[in-house]
């Protein structure tokens, strides 16, 4: 066997291990038999949401089994038919295996990502919030850019964002901002951009033309639907009204509409001033912090998952999940994956895949961090 086919085969292997894994497979297998079960149960229908639930649960689980028995067998059959095809010399049959092989490959790599996306709240709406460090007008034009390269990406998507809260910085930039991703998987796309990004740059700021190191903060947590139960009593939370921020003109709203609901247990804190009217201001922030308070649980269920310990933490030093570094040379380096690119201008436009996937199968992996001095 060729040495290309056998990275091939390598590759299969490796992408089928990781989806065993990611199912927690013995167990996967014992839930769908369970499942199965269920759905000849005549009295399962009695409560109609709870069978649907279960029903959509089964046809998930049916599928990702399937999926990985369809890979393993195609895998083996092709690898017998290469030796089949060597030791009769037929080397037809060797290159229409070794083409399937490449075929699987591409196939493996897709369910890996649909594996990837298969959270609870994976495929929901996100809310996507950009927080600027310290350091003054560097770190919130840093937020600024950062917010515009996580719109380009989910334009790039085709998903459709909606800014529903801004605070402008004193000169440039901004302090803080929110927006909405709408989209199938938008949630299961943007989960591990959660935490500080840092930049090093040529301030355009400084008329000395010195380099200065920027951090600004990235937090992501999904759109709940009506199906998701969250009580948040209201004794517990006190809501601020404010006059909404904005570029001026016809865009300056006279009067107090924008909203901010404090969650004084838990210290989470959510803004929305994107509609003129304040009630509607208001049953957004309550949608956010609903939100918010679900992702908090979900990342208490998910303990491979760090960013929210990462977004929590100082906005600095130590912390970070991404460098940017623009000067004395070009390069964007994900400290967790080590996925590096060398055209920091198309990742600052949008260009995010490759780094969310890494960072995806790094979850599943459950491989160490490289750690925030890896440069």
């Amino acid at each position: 066997m060729r040495a290309e086919i056998i990275n091939v085969t390598d590759e299969i292997k490796q992408a089928i291990s990781l989806l065993r894994r990611h199912l927690d497979w013995d167990q996967a297998v014992r839930r769908l038999d369970w499942l199965n079960d269920k759905a000849e149960d005549p009295n399962l229908w009695n409560d109609a949401s709870e069978a649907q639930k279960l029903m959509r649960e089964r046809q998930h689980l049916d599928d990702s089994i399937s999926g990985v028995k369809a890979l393993d067998q195609q895998l083996n059959d092709n690898i017998e038919l290469i030796a089949m095809g060597e030791d009769e010399g037929d080397e037809s049959i060797v290159k229409e295996a070794e083409e399937a092989l490449k075929t699987l490959r591409t196939e493996a790599n897709r369910r890996q990502v649909e594996a990837m996306l298969s959270g609870e709240a994976d495929s929901n709406d996100t809310y996507v919030e950009v927080h600027s460090g310290a350091g003054g007008t560097e770190s919130q034009d840093w937020a600024n850019i950062l917010l515009r390269m996580y719109t380009r990406w989910a334009e790039r998507q085709g998903y459709k964002v909606e800014l529903l809260e801004v605070h402008d910085g004193e000169e440039a930039g901004i302090k803080s901002a929110t927006i909405l991703v709408k989209g199938h998987n938008a949630f299961g796309w943007l989960k591990t951009e959660s935490g500080v990004h840092r930049l090093v740059r040529i301030s355009p700021y400084d008329s000395a033309a010195r380099r200065h190191t920027s951090f600004s903060s990235i937090w992501v947590y999904p759109v709940v639907d009506d199906s998701i139960n969250i009580e948040i009593n209201e004794s517990d939370c006190r809501i601020d009204t404010y006059r909404s921020s904005g570029a001026g003109g016809q865009h300056v709203n006279t009067t107090d509409s924008a909203v901010r609901i404090t969650h004084i247990p838990s210290g989470i804190v959510v803004a929305c001033q994107q509609e003129r009217s304040q009630h509607k201001n208001r049953a957004k922030a309550w949608d956010m912090l609903r939100a918010r308070m679900y992702e908090a649980e979900l990342m208490k269920r998910e303990a491979a998952a760090n960013a929210e310990a990462a977004s929590k933490s100082d906005i600095g030093w130590g912390h970070q999940i991404r460098s940017y570094v623009l000067q004395p040379y070009q390069l964007v380096k994900d400290l967790r994956t080590g996925v590096e690119s060398t055209a920091p201008s198309d990742v600052l436009d949008g260009e995010l895949n490759e780094f969310m996937e890494a960072a995806l199968a790094h979850r599943i992996s459950g491989k160490p961090d490289l750690g925030a001095d890896a440069e």
